[in-house]
């Protein structure tokens, strides 16, 4: 026997404090555990005392976590999840082999279908569910194993992978195109910005040394296929995906007015990308892992479709 091993805080005294940190009450633990605000206060200071460290900072029917509460709570909330997540799995059978992915329609239709017949060759018992929500799902509300996600890379505490960056290039319909002649007219056109990390136009003018106006026009979509459903349709300026850009220039459809490379040497950390998000509880799950294994080996650049 390991002699040296730290012995754990009873289990009941860090769902108390893992219930506290959240709600930033005592109250609100008591409500969410079906006990007295007493009952958590009680537990609270059982698991104080066990560690010797002061968690809370008591003010009226408030409490302030401490540097030490914060540092704790990540991994008490880790802890919690990954028991949750074991327990659900051993449970329901019939979810044993199931993955639950949530990805963008965008990457879904543009990388991802015609691609899934590999994967069942891969892992032929795994039972994929697949649902297309734009922003980062609560994986445990929305019952969501593993999620592909546009953005930078940053979604905190979970696991994140870069599968493909998803450089723009700055687009306009033929008609609007005379109105542009320079990156400085681009401060003069209405802009059209995607609804989730929307500073990536803010991060475009920078680069391109363009002040923009307070009162600039802008116009916010949801999703890449929305803009540039409004870029085709002559609403304002866009910022369309390389390999869409180049179709629909080709197409005459739409053109670049600064030329197809104006962005090509943006700094890496300004530009977006699809993530492989997930728990990181949810990777030691056999199934899930393997699928995470097959979606980091694929080489997406080479998009089809």
């Amino acid at each position: 026997m390991d002699t040296n091993r730290f012995k754990l805080p009873s289990l009941n005294a860090l769902r108390a404090f893992h219930a506290a940190a959240r709600h930033g009450s005592f109250r609100g633990a008591a409500k969410e555990l079906s006990v007295t605000p007493q009952a958590v206060s009680g537990q609270v200071k059982l698991l104080e005392d066990t560690l010797q460290i002061k968690l809370f900072e008591r003010r009226g029917q408030s409490i302030e976590s401490t540097e030490a509460a914060i540092l704790l709570a990540r991994y008490v909330d880790a802890g919690f999840e990954e028991l949750s997540e074991g327990v659900r799995r051993v449970t329901k059978r019939k979810c044993r082999n199931r993955i639950n992915l949530n990805v963008s329609s965008y990457f879904a239709t543009r990388y991802l279908l015609s691609r899934l017949s590999g994967f069942r060759g891969f892992q032929p018992r795994s039972d994929l569910r697949m649902t297309t929500m734009v922003e980062t799902p609560d994986f445990r509300r929305d019952d969501i194993d593993v999620a592909v996600q546009w953005g930078y890379g940053d979604w905190g505490d979970l696991e994140a992978t870069l599968l493909l960056k998803d450089p723009k290039v700055i687009c306009c319909t033929p008609e609007l195109a005379f109105r542009v002649k320079s990156r400085q007219d681009l401060a003069r056109q209405r802009l059209l910005h995607p609804v989730l990390k929307n500073t990536l136009w803010s991060d475009i003018l920078e680069f391109l040394g363009v002040q923009a106006p307070d009162d600039a026009s802008e116009l916010a979509f949801h999703d890449a296929a929305t803009m540039r459903c409004a870029t085709l349709s002559g609403m304002g300026i866009g910022l369309i995906s390389h390999a869409d850009a180049e179709n629909d220039i080709l197409a005459g459809d739409l053109v670049a007015p600064l030329g197809v490379d104006a962005l090509r040497d943006m700094p890496p950390e300004t530009v977006p990308g699809f993530y492989l998000v997930l728990p990181r509880a949810h990777r030691r799950v056999s199934g899930i892992g393997s699928f995470c294994d097959w979606m980091t080996g694929q080489d997406w650049q080479e998009a089809t479709g």
